[in-house]
Order: C-alpha cells, then structure tokens, then sequence
C-alpha cells in the first residue's frame, strides 16, 4: 500500500476538484500510482519566486510550473496592476524561450491578462529575454513577463516578472504582489481570453531593437576591423539566433560563422550536457569551428539570450574562454576608456557590480574617477540603481555569472549588445595587434593580477533544500577563523545585515536589503562568499584572490601562485 503524508494528500485533493482539468487529474493519478516521491516533491511547496523571478521543473502540482501555478501569478499580478495603476488602460509586453511549452504557456498567461481586462502584447515567436526588458518601455507598458528558465536543465521553465521601468521586479513590488498571489485561491484564476486584448507583435519591435543595440554597442570601430574579425558564433539552441547574426551584420561584421549544429532552437538542447555558457563544455562545439577556421573569437549565449561566453586567442594560439569576472572587466574598461577619451564620461558616472563579483570591478571605476555601485546579486539589483539614481551617469553594468549590460536601454542583463560590444573591443585589439587576453593582461599590470573561482554544489530535491539550509545555519554558528594560512578580518552577513571587523571587534550595518550570504575576507585581501542559489539546486561559494603584478614577463609565474593558492582554499573549506 503506498503511503502518502496527509499534508501532501490534504493539498493533492486541492486538484481533485473541479477547477482542475482532467488531464492534470490523469497526470496526478499516475504519480500516486508509480511515482511518490515525485509526487511528494511536485507537492510538498508552493513554488517560490527567487532572484531571477519564478524557476521550476515543468509538471502538475504546487511546486512545478503549471498553467495552475502561472496563472495563479497572473491573475495576482493583475489584480496588483490595477491597484498601482487605478484609472489607466493596463498593458503588459510577454515573450518567451525555446523552452518546452512556453509558447502554450506564454498564451495562457497573456489569456489571464485579457481575461482581466489587461492590453497583452505578445511576441509570436520566441525572442531573447533583452528585448522583452526593451518591449515594456518602447510599448509603455506597466509590466512584461517572459517564459524562461534561462541555462537551467530541460526539464525547467519558468516566469520572470517586469515592472515598466524594464527592470525585473524589485522590493517593495515583489513582496506586495507575493502576498496578493497568496491570498488566492486556483479558482480565482480567470482563465476566459478576450481575444481582442492580445496583440501580437514581431518585427516592430525587433527592428527598433536591432536599430537601439547597435546604437549602443558601437564605438567607432573602422569598417576594415570588422571585416578582418573572424567570429564564430552559437546559441546553443536558444533564442538569439532570431537577432544576434542580424545585429552583427548591420553593424558590419560580415565575417561570421555560426555553429549550425546548435542553430536550430531546441528545448531539449541536443548537442550539450547544459545550455550555459559558463561550463567550458557549451562552447566546445563553437571552439572546434573556430580552431578550423582559425577564428579570433567564439561567443556562445545561454537559451533566453541574456549571458554570453566569450573564447579568444591566447599567445600559443589556442581558444582561452574568459570568465564572467574577467569579461566584466574588459567590457566596464573599455566603455570608460571610450567616454573619457570622448570626453562624455560625466562627473557622477558609475559602473555596477554585485557583491560575489570581482573586487577589481572598484579598481577600474576609481582609475577612471567615476564610482562602482556594488549590489545584491541579479540584474534587477543593477536596474534599481538606475533608477534611484536618476542624475547618475550609467555606463555598464555586470556580474561573475557572465551577464552585462551596456548603458540602460535594457534593464537586464543584455547578450545581444554585449555581444556586439565584445566584437568591438576585439576588432580594435586586433587592428592594434593585440588580442582581448592582452588587454586583460594590461589591466591585470594597472590593477593588480586577480584571479576568482566559483565552486557550485548540487542539491536536489527536498533533503537537498534542507541540506542547503543546514549548510548556512553551520557556517553562522561556526565561522572561519582563517582561510588557506590567512586569518579573516571581517565577515559580511547579508542575512542579518552586519558587517563585523574580526580585528577591532566593530560592527557595521550594511545598507542593502536582507539576502541570504554569506561573505568571509582575510588579511591578505582573499574573499570567500557562500550563497544559495535563488533559482536553482545549489549553493555557491565565490572564491577571489590577488596578487600585485610587477611585469608581464612575470605574469605566468603569479598565476600559478594564485591557482595554487585558489586550490588550497577549496581544500581547507572542503568544498
């Protein structure tokens, strides 16, 4: 006999009724009979907004993405629109992935919006996350959602919310609309589309898009170093095949090769063990390709177009893939180097980082007298700078996790533009005779040499989200007194909001929101941070270290130092 706990049976009779449709009983019913545990995991919460909106695997019941849990969402986020809004004719942008169902998806949510008297704009066909953010401002709407579940396994989906200034949803919106979709019941949800509310759009917006990002990712770069960039190109079965080529193309890169094994979207991502351009194993298609035809550059975005992986030549002629920290840095260098010598770059500018990225991020902004604003980890946190700070020039903005946005058009991390402006730093490196590996080098010589690590444990299911937890109550109750023979100096708890000084015994308060983290530094300027993630299975732990760099020629010796130092570290948290 198979045993169910009675809270899970008390919500699973919750579909049984007749708000729920009969295929989703069917779907139920099969899980009770051979699967229960899956049933138990599908059941045992509700699905939870994290730091990237709403992510979870695609099934029946509370805790998986559903038309049920969707449309529970949209019907809350509308009834919030309407309080935020009174009076006005409310309207709302929605696009979606290559992900499995959510063009039926997407339909349902925009259906909800109608169904409550709400303007949809929706795209017909999947488009990047990008020009969703871009859509809800260029359209004047009051909010956008996209269906994505980013670089997540095949299996998720998921539901990202954003407000009308293009940005993801911020504090306090998302705590209010939270508590407006649990004060809901599934058979408040208005299901009844008013077709004539739903617009499709398509090739409007993409071409003020197109037209926008090659406004804002050009810099002078001469017609012949466009020409001469060999670019291999893939997106890794995701959304921005439908603009990247065409972006590149009008701006003048006409040398571009793409990966056509990986062209053609395809939610269950064939060709790759992950969709995400951080593990080096996306790209090695990509790299393959430009090893044959010997390319300067490779760059792979993730499913929904927002991250971008770059690969350059490194001196014995071989494919180096950058890192998030380390495209950061170049991006954020070159765009303040370009204004100062423009003489655009205003007094109060101001790059952005989060608190998990490089240190080094402050580095380049203080060389360039402008400020780093360094925030909670996601794009939303970017964008809410932007907008508390209205007088402030913003320039650029990124994160370990290979997101960057250039200027503010978009409110989000932005792999169309990025990728754009990365062909333009290494078209200019090359008519120079250099490469992006010599320019990093160069800031590396200004600013110090520093290296960062990102060690990602997986843990799934429910005793993994309480392993998790019980992982961050330990490192609270018990804190590091030294890392790898350095002693820490301070510790930064993101969760209580105090920063205390391990030497003097003093405590700050730190002025940001509530989160999670965790964040250890030691007397020689290493820094360790944990984090769960927000969106996925896992805890993080952020690892930086540095070292002073004399010359060049020195360089490969300093290196080695740090990786040793690095694996040492590793070692003695036992990560």
């Amino acid at each position: 006999m198979i045993y169910i706990k009675p809270e899970i049976l008390k919500k699973v009779n919750q579909w049984f009724t007749p708000t729920f449709d009969e295929n989703t009983q069917l779907q139920i019913k099969e899980l009770i009979a051979h699967n229960p545990k899956e049933l138990e995991e599908s059941f045992y919460k509700n699905i939870e907004f994290g730091t990237g909106g709403m992510r979870g695997i695609v099934g029946v019941g509370d805790n998986r993405i559903n038309k049920y849990t969707l449309g529970k969402n949209t019907q809350g986020l509308s009834n919030y629109i309407k309080t935020q809004f009174p009076g006005e004719q409310h309207k709302v942008a929605i696009a979606y992935d290559c992900r499995h169902n959510s063009k039926e998806l997407a339909k349902i949510v925009a259906d909800v919006f109608s169904a409550n008297d709400i303007e949809v704009f929706l795209f017909s066909d999947l488009r990047p996350t990008p020009e969703l953010s871009f859509a809800v401002t260029h359209l004047n709407c009051h909010a956008g959602i996209v269906l994505t579940a980013s670089h997540n396994p095949p299996e998720y989906n998921g539901y990202k919310v954003y407000w009308s200034d293009g940005g993801q949803l911020v504090p306090p919106q998302d705590a209010e609309i939270i508590v407006e979709i649990n004060s809901l019941n599934f058979e408040d949800i208005r299901f009844t589309a008013k077709e004539h509310l739903i617009h499709y759009i398509d090739q409007e917006i993409d071409e003020a898009f197109i037209n926008k990002s090659i406004q804002t990712g050009s810099f002078g770069t001469s017609k012949k170093a466009k020409e001469n960039l060999k670019i291999v190109f893939t997106s890794l079965h995701g959304t921005s095949i439908t603009l990247i080529p065409e972006v590149l193309k009008r701006a003048g890169y006409t040398n571009v090769h793409i990966v056509q094994e990986q062209a053609k979207p395809n939610g269950d991502f064939p060709t790759v063990v992950s969709p995400n351009p951080e593990e080096p194993e996306a790209l090695k298609m990509a790299i393959e390709l430009a090893n044959n035809i010997q390319a300067d550059i490779v760059i792979g975005t993730d499913p929904d177009g927002d991250r971008l992986g770059v690969a350059v030549r490194n001196p014995a002629g071989e494919m180096t893939i950058l890192n998030g920290n380390q495209t950061m840095l170049l991006m954020s260098d070159f765009l303040l180097n370009f204004h100062s010598k423009n003489n655009s770059l205003q007094g109060n500018a101001f790059v952005a980082s989060t608190i998990v990225s490089t240190p080094m991020m402050e580095k380049i902004a203080k060389h360039y007298n402008s400020e780093c604003k360094v925030g909670l980890t996601g794009f939303k946190w970017i964008a809410k700078m932007i907008k508390d700070h209205p007088g402030q020039q913003f320039i650029g903005g990124g994160e370990e996790s290979f997101g960057y946005m250039v200027s503010d058009f978009v409110r989000d991390k932005d792999a169309v533009t990025a990728t754009l402006l990365a062909c333009e730093m290494a078209a200019q490196q090359k008519e120079n005779g250099n490469t992006l590996l010599d320019y990093l080098n160069q800031l590396f010589l200004t600013h110090g040499f520093y290296k960062e690590h990102l060690v990602s444990l997986v843990k799934k299911g429910i005793e993994g989200s309480q392993e998790i937890k019980q992982m961050m109550i330990d490192l609270r109750a018990n804190p590091f007194t030294e890392i790898s023979s350095s002693k820490v100096i301070q510790v930064d708890d993101y969760q209580t909001g105090i920063s205390k000084n391990l030497i003097s015994k003093k405590e700050e308060k730190i002025e940001l929101p509530s989160s999670n983290v965790l964040i250890y530094t030691t007397e020689d300027g290493t820094k360790v941070a944990a984090r769960p993630s927000g969106t996925e299975p896992k805890i993080k732990f952020y690892i930086s270290v540095n070292s002073p760099l004399q010359s060049l020629k020195d360089l490969n010796q300093v290196s080695e130092k740090l990786d040793e130092k690095m694996n040492g570290i590793v070692k003695s948290l036992g990560i």
